[in-house]
């Protein structure tokens, strides 16, 4: 594993598997997996329901053991650690962010904040005065007192968001963050996100269906049947990718393509024989699939409900029928 001080987190041979009594047997859930994140940089890992998002992320967040392969926090081999000393450095290092919030339902919004300050044996006082101080410059301050139940889904999710970072986390884990958020408060807490990423330096691996979540990121890694198949951004990792040039054909004629050739056909898609024979064989794109994290990004000019024209660039939901503005590709 590396130790490099540039990387906070580094996953090598990553494997999964969930295993079954059912007819159709185990289910391999992430097949050898690379990952590397830097020091200050902002990952999405971008897939379909049941690519193996969820379960790299607790593989990753050390809330899941993989099956094979490790997993380097801040140079530390996670998956050889004890329990306590794992609990110890993720307290240090990582905070956890989840698409239903998972706050406590007993907890007013100041406590809940503060619950992960107490664990590290920061006085009542003192954490709850940290955390009333957080959620005000989270515009949040008004709702301290408030039960999850009294919250509305984005005011929850802030609330979640603040209880991640009242411990300075280096690195945070978001699943599905906006993915039970309307679109605008979703841009909200994107903004939030990219004020942390920007200017306090905060890492951040984000598992998304999203693809204005992914633009947020440096890099978009495309999951799908446990694999890495595409690559999109700046300072891209192929090695993350993979790096065998074999193709393995199983007895069905199922072919897996490493994903570093795939990423240099042109990702995943619709693909016709232009040659065969001799072991050899020619593949032409046709009908390619649109990538995944491929998306909105600008605010569209009209609504496409009642065809109100904006001429504000930065108004968010259509003053005529009330529709929230929608994203388009440039």
């Amino acid at each position: 594993m590396s130790g490099d001080e540039q990387t906070i987190l580094e996953a090598n041979s990553l494997y999964h598997v969930y295993e079954s009594k059912a007819e159709d047997g185990n289910v391999v859930a992430l097949r050898g997996l690379h990952v590397k994140v830097k020091t200050g940089e902002a990952v999405a890992v971008v897939g379909p329901s049941g690519s193996g998002k969820s379960t790299l992320l607790k593989c990753l967040g050390g809330l899941m053991k993989p099956s094979a392969g490790n997993v380097s926090l801040q140079g530390q081999n996670m998956t050889r650690l004890t329990g306590q000393e794992l609990v110890l450095l993720r307290q240090k290092t990582i905070s956890f962010i989840f698409q239903e919030g998972n706050l406590l339902p007993n907890l007013s919004a100041v406590d809940n904040v503060a619950q992960p300050l107490r664990h590290q044996n920061v006085s009542p006082k003192e954490a709850k005065r940290r955390a009333l101080d957080l959620l005000t410059e989270l515009g949040m301050g008004h709702r301290a007192k408030g039960l999850p139940s009294m919250l509305s889904g984005g005011e929850q999710q802030r609330v979640s968001i603040a209880r991640a970072l009242i411990t300075n986390p280096s690195l945070i884990l978001a699943d599905e963050p906006t993915g039970a958020l309307d679109p605008i408060t979703s841009r909200e807490v994107l903004a939030l996100f990219k004020e942390l990423h920007e200017q306090k330096g905060v890492s951040f691996l984000i598992v998304t269906h999203s693809a204005e979540v992914a633009d947020f990121c440096n890099r978009s890694l495309e999951l799908r049947d446990g694999r890495f198949v595409a690559q999109h951004g700046e300072d891209l990792e192929v090695t993350d990718l993979a790096t065998s040039r074999e193709l393995i054909v199983d007895d069905i004629g199922t072919v897996a393509f490493p994903p570093d050739i795939l990423l240099q056909m042109g990702g995943s898609g619709r693909y016709e024989v232009e040659e065969v024979g001799g072991g050899r064989l020619v593949l032409v794109s046709a009908e390619q699939e649109e990538s995944l994290i491929v998306g909105g990004k600008t605010l569209a000019i009209s609504c496409p409900a009642c065809n109100h024209k904006y001429a504000d660039g930065k108004i968010q939901r259509c003053p005529d029928c009330g529709s929230s503005r929608p994203m388009t590709k440039e």
